[in-house]
């Protein structure tokens, strides 16, 4: 029987995941600054509401190139010059758009700086993160997610400050000079680059996810894109049109606002207790555990529209959704090599943004042609159905050659 490995834990491991989530938390305010600043930004240029909204769309598709581009040159340099890079890129971009003559100029500079510079602190920190655990590594991974969680809930009520007290344009510049003060020095925490050991480099020639279930890595890959695509059309209905829905029903937007930092909050929490599940039965199962807890919560939607039913369904929501993104890392960690890591953590975790956007779009064009969001939920639980049909087939594959190998041995014996 071959010696047992190492840990690769240490309290650097430890060390470097507070810096890791830190660095989220400020490098992810691209995905909520644009949200909050949609109003002023919409009155400066005059423009119609719609219009106004593609920053934040080119913003969300730069994140999601930008993710798969970094998670790549991590693998081959390490995350610390691509997340340098992009920190940078970001800061700039955020200067640059504050001297935007109109609002086209604006949602390009942002998609192609505050996007794929951003893109930097999200997907391939998870991935990153993932390389210093062994022990507890699905706890560290759904804690490494938590930033972009926080980031909505930190900067929000500061971008909004400013923007009252001094404008979007200035509060712009604030944001850039803040985040390359702050996150450049913190970066060189994660100077380090792991190493790999001997069995780990052994397991990458032999093509691991074959053998584990049987399907070629790209085809896994391909199923778990699509798996996350799904659970986050469905994932994204209450989380972008709570507060529409809420004023729909007469109880007023700000109620909706409340409603969705509940959800959030719940969401954070919910990561931590995921983390502790992924540890115990694995990516697979988290999976499937959370994607049926996510289609229940949709579901209760449905009949309970009450005040208090609202926030209590949002809450639970948000206790559901938590485990499902983290659980995607963990399936790849399990499934293929860890000098692959960079590239398919962020490509996998980077789909579901994709998955955010269509959802979120899927929903409102289904209330325009029904005026109602009751087809708009049926919509997202049927999309959650498909990605725990992916996740259970998976699971399946997954047992087949334990049960092969267990028949050998029985034969064997016989």
């Amino acid at each position: 029987m071959p010696p047992e490995l190492p840990s690769i834990e240490t309290s650097y491991s430890w060390t470097r995941l507070v810096v890791s989530i830190t660095l989220s938390t400020l490098g992810c305010v691209g995905m909520w600054s644009l949200v909050v600043a949609l109003p002023a930004v919409q009155a400066d240029f005059n423009a119609p509401r719609a219009d106004a909204t593609l920053p934040y769309a080119l913003t969300t598709i730069g994140f999601m190139i930008g993710g798969i581009i970094v998670g790549r040159w991590a693998d081959r340099f390490g995350i610390l010059p691509p997340l340098a890079g992009g920190t940078i890129l970001m800061s700039l971009g955020y200067v640059l758009t504050a001297s935007a003559p109109s609002l086209l100029v604006f949602a390009v500079v942002s998609g192609v700086t505050i996007g794929l510079g951003g893109a930097a602190s999200f997907a391939p920190l998870v991935a990153d993160a993932s390389l210093w655990f062994d022990r507890h590594r699905g706890l560290a991974i759904s804690l490494a997610t938590v930033g972009s969680s926080l980031a909505g809930v930190v900067w929000p009520p500061i971008i909004q400050h400013f923007i009252a007290a001094v404008g979007w344009r200035q509060t712009h510049i604030g944001i850039g000079l803040f985040c390359l003060a702050t996150m450049l020095p913190l970066s060189l925490v994660l100077l380090r680059r792991p190493v790999f050991h001997k069995a780990t480099l052994e397991a990458a020639s032999t093509g691991s996810t074959y053998q584990a279930i049987g399907l070629a890595p790209s085809v896994t890959q391909g199923l778990l894109g699509f798996a996350g695509l799904c659970c986050c059309v469905a994932m994204s209905m209450p989380q972008v049109h709570l507060v529409a829905y809420c004023g729909d029903l007469g109880y007023g937007t700000a109620r909706g606002a409340e409603m969705l930092a509940v959800m959030l909050g719940f969401g954070v929490a919910s990561r931590l207790i995921f983390g502790w599940v992924l540890n115990f039965i694995g990516g697979l199962p988290t999976l499937l555990l959370g994607s049926a807890m996510q289609a229940i919560a949709l579901a209760l939607y449905l009949p309970f529209n009450g005040l208090v039913s609202l926030y209590v369904i949002s809450a639970i929501f948000g206790l559901a959704q938590g485990g499902i993104v983290p659980s995607y890392a963990v399936i790849i960690r399990e499934l293929f090599p860890a000098q692959e890591a960079g590239l398919r953590v962020s490509l996998a975790i980077s789909v579901t943004l994709a998955g955010m956007a269509l959802g979120g779009w899927l929903a409102g064009a289904i209330y325009d042609w029904t005026g109602s969001y009751a087809a708009a939920l049926v919509n997202g639980i049927a999309w959650n159905i498909m990605n725990m049909a992916i996740a259970v087939w998976l699971l399946h594959r997954r047992t087949l050659p334990r049960r092969s190998a267990a028949s050998r041995q029985q034969i064997l014996s016989a």
